[in-house]
C-alpha cells in the first residue's frame, strides 16, 4: 500500500467540496518527507498532512494498522481495529478525534466511510439443499442411498485436494491456534455459553475441558508446518447440495489458513452426533458415512500427523453440538455421550479413528 499525493489530494478535495492546498506531508517519527512519506506510508509511521482550505490550516494523521503478531494477523483485524478507533477516540474527554475513516481502494484512490453505521455483506444467492438435510432423512429412519456415499466421498476428496495448500506463517499458526481456545467462538466461548445451572456441564467440568485444551495449545504451538487453506466452519449446514454431487460452500468466516483437523473434526462430529440421535449409537448409515470420509481423504492426502492433532477441535465441536443453546431440543443420553467424547478425547496422544465410540462408552 503506497499513497499517491494526488489521491490525497482528490480525498481532500472531495471531502471539504473545493480545492484544498497540501503544505506538507511527513512521516512521524521517520523522517520521510513529501513524496517519499506517501509512498513508504504503507511500511512506515503515520504521516502527518499539513493543508489549507481557504484561510483555515489544517493537521491531521492518516493511520494504517499493520499487520501484528498480536490481534493483527488477519486484514479484517485491521479494518475492525479502524472501525473501533473511529468511534472510541470521539467518546472520551480530552482523547485526539478521530475525524474519518478511509478505504484505500484498489485503484490507489482514497474514499471516506465516515458516516458508515455497519459495514454489510452481500453474496451470490446458491439455490439447492443443505447437506444436513441428508443427515436429517437419516436420522429419521431413512435409508443409505448411493448417492450419499458418493457425496461424502466428494466432499472428502475436495476437502484433502484444498488442504493440499500450505503457508508459511508461523504468527498465523499461533493466532489460528489460541482462537481455538479463547475466541468468542472457539471452546472459551463456548463453555461461556452453557447455562450456569446446566446439570450436565458443571462450572467445574467445563474448566476442566478449557484446561486440557489449552494444554494442547502448548503441544500445537510448534506446530506450523501444518498451516493450510481450509474453510474454518465446514458443517452440514454450510454445505449446499445443487443436485446430486455438485455442491458449493457458504460461511467461511474465520479466515483463509488454518488447521485442517478443523474440517475434519467439524464435518466428521456430526456423523457421530446424527448418529446418537438416531441410534444412541455410533452404527447403521452414519458409521458407514463417517468410516468413508476418513478412508477416502487419507487415500488423497496422508497425514499421520493429524490424529496426533484434532482432539482439541474435536473438543471444540463437541461443545458445540451437546449445547442448548444451539440444539436445545436433543435427549440428554446425546448430550452426556457427545460431552463425554470432548473430554476424553484430549486424554489420548493419538485419536482412534476407526473406534471413536470408545471414548463415550462407560469404563
Amino acid at each position: 500500500m503506497r499513497l499517491e499525493l494526488q489521491a490525497l489530494q482528490g480525498y481532500l478535495d472531495q471531502r471539504h467540496g473545493c480545492p484544498v492546498q497540501i503544505c506538507r506531508v511527513n512521516e512521524l517519527g521517520g523522517g520521510g518527507s513529501g513524496e517519499a512519506a506517501l509512498k513508504q506510508f504503507g511500511y512506515g509511521a503515520p504521516l502527518l498532512v499539513e493543508y489549507r482550505v481557504a484561510e483555515k490550516k489544517y493537521q491531521e494523521v492518516v493511520h494504517r494498522i499493520r499487520r501484528t503478531p498480536f490481534g493483527r494477523e488477519w486484514a479484517a483485524d485491521g479494518a475492525a481495529a479502524v472501525w473501533l478507533d473511529f468511534r472510541a477516540f470521539n467518546t472520551m474527554p480530552r482523547h485526539v478525534p478521530a475525524t474519518d475513516m478511509l478505504v484505500y481502494r484498489r485503484d490507489g484512490t482514497l474514499e471516506s466511510l465516515h458516516n458508515a453505521d455497519e459495514l454489510l455483506l452481500v453474496t451470490r444467492y446458491q439455490p439447492g439443499k443443505l447437506y444436513a438435510a441428508d443427515l436429517i432423512r437419516l436420522r429419521d429412519g431413512g435409508e443409505l442411498q448411493p448417492l450419499d456415499l458418493a457425496r461424502v466421498e466428494i466432499l472428502a476428496t475436495w476437502l484433502a485436494e484444498i488442504h493440499q495448500t500450505s503457508h508459511d506463517d508461523n504468527a498465523l499458526w499461533r493466532r489460528r491456534v489460541r482462537d481455538l481456545i479463547g475466541h468468542g467462538e472457539g471452546i472459551m466461548g463456548l463453555t461461556d455459553s452453557y447455562p450456569t445451572d446446566f446439570p450436565l456441564a458443571s462450572a467445574e467440568r467445563l474448566r476442566a475441558i478449557e484446561e486440557a485444551a489449552n494444554r494442547w495449545r502448548w503441544r500445537l504451538k510448534p506446530l506450523h508446518h501444518r498451516l493450510r487453506k481450509v474453510h474454518g466452519d465446514l458443517h452440514p449446514f454450510n454445505i449446499v447440495f445443487a443436485a446430486d454431487t455438485d455442491f458449493a460452500v457458504l460461511d467461511r468466516s474465520r479466515g483463509e489458513w488454518g488447521e485442517p483437523a478443523d474440517d475434519v473434526s467439524s464435518l466428521t462430529i456430526n456423523y457421530i452426533f446424527f448418529s446418537l440421535q438416531r441410534d444412541g449409537a455410533f452404527a447403521g448409515p452414519f458409521r458407514t458415512l463417517y468410516d468413508r470420509f476418513w478412508t477416502t481423504y487419507l487415500a488423497h492426502r496422508p497425514d499421520d500427523e493429524l490424529v496426533r492433532v484434532i482432539q482439541p477441535w474435536y473438543a471444540w465441536r463437541a461443545l458445540v453440538v451437546a449445547s442448548p443453546v444451539w440444539y436445545p431440543t436433543i435427549a440428554d443420553d446425546v448430550r452426556r455421550k457427545l460431552l463425554a467424547f470432548g473430554e476424553r478425547v484430549m486424554e489420548d496422544d493419538i485419536y482412534d479413528y476407526q473406534h471413536p465410540e470408545q471414548y463415550w462408552q462407560t469404563q
